[in-house]
């Protein structure tokens, strides 16, 4: 079992899935900054298309508004998906042939809690370092800044809704693996339908779970959530306010994620094969 759990193997995922999540987040940060700024701004002040919103906010704020808090994401997205790729990783390597559904989404939910509960005040100062200008100098000078103000609590802010959370990425890896699986046992499986797979994976989950991402971000944010009852009291699609921002983001971070980790896991894994060989 230990042995399972620790793995060079399991370190090629994990290190190949923050890599292909570091890449995936940079080439299309801009959405996700545009979702940040739907989900916790009031309804009637961001109106419009993605493309019309961020041509908006480029306008009005620069260009680099865009990428406010780039360095910080990508820092924090490298440590939490290298937390969830080596767990999952772990978890179904020493499950060992025993593959399924729903293994996949048990072992997905394992993953996404473990992640949430040690990352989640990297994941606040984010929210709030890309909705406040010049807030805090570093994720560093962020987590001491709210600590000093908030205490834990603070930090740990939307915890709650991010552990319900964890479904959106065990449902995710559920459909990935299962179609995964399904694509390789008829030979049909590379890293260009990984890139397709990992779409369909990530849009599923996204729109299944929105509406408690869209409470998690606004709970991160330090923002109340009794605006957003009376809009979805009135208009109950308010709930998936932000939803096109998202799915455009996601879908293509993820879908360029998989690419990537698939090629990366592939290239390391052969080489240390070959190495193996030879000695």
């Amino acid at each position: 079992m230990a042995s399972s759990l620790f793995s060079y193997e399991t370190l090629v995922h994990a290190m190949a899935g923050a890599t292909g999540s570091v890449v995936g987040m940079a080439a299309f940060y801009p959405l996700d900054t545009l979702r940040s700024r739907i989900q916790v701004e009031d309804s009637n002040k961001l109106r419009g298309t993605s493309w019309e919103l961020l041509l908006k906010l480029a306008n009005e704020e620069g260009v680099e508004s865009l990428y406010r808090g780039l360095a910080p994401v990508l820092q924090s997205l490298s440590v939490s998906n290298f937390v969830y790729f080596y767990t999952f990783h772990a978890l179904r390597r020493a499950a060992s042939d025993n593959t399924s559904a729903l293994r996949d989404l048990m072992f997905g939910v394992l993953a996404g809690s473990i992640n949430v509960l040690m990352t989640s005040p990297l994941w606040v100062v984010n929210t709030r370092m890309k909705l406040e200008k010049n807030s805090y100098n570093s994720l560093m000078d962020g987590l001491i800044t709210i600590y000093k103000k908030e205490g834990a609590k603070g930090l740990w802010s939307g915890t709650v809704p991010s552990l319900l959370l964890v479904s959106n990425p065990a449902i995710q890896f559920m459909v990935y693996e299962s179609l995964k699986r399904n694509l390789t046992s008829k030979g049909f499986f590379d890293g260009y339908r990984a890139f397709l797979v990992g779409a369909i994976a990530k849009g599923v989950a996204t729109t299944l779970t929105y509406p408690l991402q869209l409470i998690q971000s606004r709970l991160r944010a330090g923002t109340s959530l009794n605006p957003l009852w009376r809009d979805i009291k009135s208009k109950p699609f308010t709930a998936f306010r932000g939803l096109e921002a998202k799915l455009l983001q996601t879908i293509m971070t993820a879908a360029l994620m998989f690419l990537i980790y698939e090629k990366v896991v592939r290239l390391v894994l052969t080489i240390m094969r070959v190495k193996i060989s030879k000695r």
